[in-house]
């Protein structure tokens, strides 16, 4: 995914710093109220940019959060079915040991 990256100060956005032999700049009450009303402009597209990237990423965790449920669910009753299975294909064999106790004592198989 590719990453958005804003400058405070873009280029060409002010003017450049004093620089020696030029007259210092000053600014005008109205040009200084223009300057915060193009930076606050800037700041607030900033946000709503930020805004929506935040909320598609919330959208997109929420989803994948439910597709991980779903699959562990899945995962879960697969699992408890196999074991069903694997019980009812191939039952528990009798302790050796004990069946051939069971034998010489009993002349038998005792249950």
């Amino acid at each position: 995914k590719q990453r958005i990256h804003f400058k405070m100060y873009p280029q060409g956005r002010h003017p450049a710093p004093h620089q020696p032999g030029q007259p210092g700049f000053k600014f005008t009450v109205a040009e200084s109220c223009d300057r915060i009303k193009d930076e606050f402009q800037f700041l607030q597209a900033q946000y709503h940019s930020l805004k929506v990237e935040y909320d598609k990423l919330a959208n997109e965790k929420t989803e994948m959060q439910r597709h991980y449920v779903m699959y562990y669910e899945m995962s879960y009753g697969l699992n408890i079915e196999m074991h069903k299975q694997v019980l009812r294909l191939f039952p528990l064999p009798q302790q050796p040991s004990l069946v051939n106790e069971s034998v010489g004592r009993h002349g038998g198989l005792v249950w």
